[in-house]
């Protein structure tokens, strides 16, 4: 009879595999464990660094938010997933998403494809 490994285990047995898809912003992200009174180990996503908020207009392009707008509209218009939405967000000095489309005619910067660290997209590139 066969044992069916949970996902996060079963990772663990795969040279160089990360519990983190490579779209999400936390797949570069070092895992560290803590291990609690009783044993147990817990893993979790060490901090992960934004990068710099001074970008060289050559790694973003500008994007004047609509009415109504979303952050996982700006994802999926830029980079084809919704759920890139934290690409935009890093560009720009927001903590939550809502923070990047509140304000209708404001101008926002949009990521190029190799602008930021681990970044895999930008304006026109698809992924998925």
């Amino acid at each position: 009879m066969s044992v069916i490994e949970p996902y996060e285990s079963a990772l663990d047995d795969v040279p160089g595999a990360h519990p983190y898809p490579r779209s999400s912003r936390y797949h570069d992200v070092e895992i560290g464990v803590h291990r609690a009174s009783d044993g147990t180990e817990v893993k979790y996503a060490k901090r992960r660094l934004l990068p710099p908020l001074e970008y060289d207009s050559d790694e973003t392009v500008p994007h004047v938010v609509s009415e109504g707008e979303r952050a996982d509209q700006l994802g999926q218009r830029y980079f084809g997933d919704s759920g890139q939405w934290w690409r935009v967000a890093d560009a720009n000095p927001v903590l939550d998403p809502r923070e990047l489309t509140d304000e209708p005619g404001e101008v926002i910067a949009v990521p190029l494809p190799g602008g930021f660290a681990g970044g895999m997209g930008g304006p026109g590139v698809r992924n998925g």
